[in-house]
């Protein structure tokens, strides 16, 4: 049996979107292999293949989970939205409340026994976005109603995104424009959307002047004001991060100085995870850092496609909502590597090491893969008018 035929009988999906997963894959290979050299000399005695052995084994967990997931018809997801929203406040609280700090911000939960932390956010994220498209998916014949749809839409919106942000300010920014693009594109009226960004903005305002007035600069808070000044003026701990990763694109150059070659990785702060694109450019260059970004692009691309394909709003509004989630997170990582952003903590999906956003993430594209496998599955029938029907996803 040819390679071809193996792939096709047991890789189902967008073609496309399995090369982005698997090219990604790679680079996050090499990358983690090559930043994570002091991190071991420091930490583990010397010993380099520690953190690309754990990383290993985390990628191909995301990767099982992908394969797994996209095996599974995406209408199931439509019935486990609602409980994976209730689920996730409630460990979004707890969290909150009691999760394990690192750096005055509380956003992981260590599970008793195993010592191994999540993310509640990652799961929030994915929970929040597949609830938004059932509920745009089942009621877009009174889409206009404020109180039965948009309240229905706006009110977890604001709870999840509001428990995310005492801890976490980025990932909620991230969240809400994702599930406010979610909501434009499933036509929500503007005019209401208009009117929560106002209340949104209002709310930043508050707490900004807020922090002028009382003049503090501690915990969370300090760390906002830290940041913003920091990116504003070039001044601050914050801009040594950023210094250091600009030196590493500068002196990657057109073609990058190869793999395992970085220097910046012995000064660049957490050149493995909010960094690693500081690296990728610097080891392959130019080219190299253009690639990671096509990369992404391509998968909104074929997500655009796969929306235009589906013959069902909750697959389409699906695949969309989560492909905004995941190249919307990327294109800031990356922007914060060259000073567009400030620093914000977010991830380079798929690439950076990491615990349970590997696993969050592989969850993602593989409800995208399952989306596109239906749409394939529609493809091989005999044409038929396309008709909304959502009885299967009630």
């Amino acid at each position: 049996m040819r390679l071809k035929e193996i792939l096709s009988k047991y890789f189902k999906g967008d073609r496309v979107i399995w090369g982005v997963v698997f090219a990604l894959s790679v680079f996050s290979l090499l990358a983690v292999y090559s930043s994570t050299g002091t991190l071991a000399y420091k930490y583990q005695g010397g010993n380099t293949a520690y953190y690309i052995v754990k990383h290993f084994v985390l990628l191909a967990a995301g990767l099982s989970i992908i394969y797994i997931t996209h095996l599974i018809p995406y209408k199931y997801y439509s019935r486990l939205s609602q409980l994976f929203l209730y689920l996730s406040i409630f460990l979004l609280a707890v969290t909150l409340v009691m999760g394990t700090s690192l750096n005055q911000a509380s956003r992981w939960l260590t599970l008793p026994g195993l010592g191994f932390t999540i993310q509640t956010s990652d799961f929030a994220k994915l929970a929040l976005i597949m609830y938004i498209a059932r509920v745009l998916s089942l009621r877009q014949n009174k889409i206009d109603d404020f109180n039965g749809v948009f309240v229905s839409l706006i009110l977890p919106v604001v709870v999840v995104c509001g428990l995310i942000m005492p801890a976490n300010l980025s990932t909620a920014l991230i969240l809400f424009t994702a599930s406010f693009l979610l909501m434009f594109v499933g036509r929500v009226k503007v005019k209401y959307l208009l009117g929560i960004s106002g209340v949104g903005v209002l709310v930043i305002a508050l707490i900004i002047a807020g922090v002028i007035i009382t003049g503090s600069n501690t915990g969370r808070i300090g760390t906002w004001q830290n940041r913003i000044t920091s990116y504003v003026n070039g001044e601050g701990g914050d801009n040594y991060q950023v210094e250091q990763s600009k030196i590493a694109i500068a002196t990657g150059g057109i073609f990058g100085k190869g793999p395992g070659n970085s220097t910046q990785r012995n000064f660049l702060p957490h050149p493995y995870s909010d960094f690693i694109y500081a690296i990728i450019i610097e080891e392959y260059g130019f080219f190299g850092g253009l690639i990671v970004l096509f990369l992404y692009l391509f998968l909104l691309y074929r997500a655009g496609v796969i929306v235009r394909k589906s013959r069902r709003s909750f697959a389409a509004f699906l695949a969309f909502g989560l492909t905004i989630s995941l190249v919307f997170q990327a294109m800031i990582n990356m922007g914060v590597a060259v000073h567009l952003f400030p620093v914000t903590g977010q991830t380079l999906p798929l690439v950076s090491m990491g615990g349970s956003s590997i696993l969050f993430t592989g969850v993602a594209f593989g409800i995208i893969l399952s989306v596109s496998r239906s749409v394939e599955k529609n493809e091989e029938l005999i044409p038929e008018p396309a008709v909304e029907n959502h009885d299967d996803e009630e």
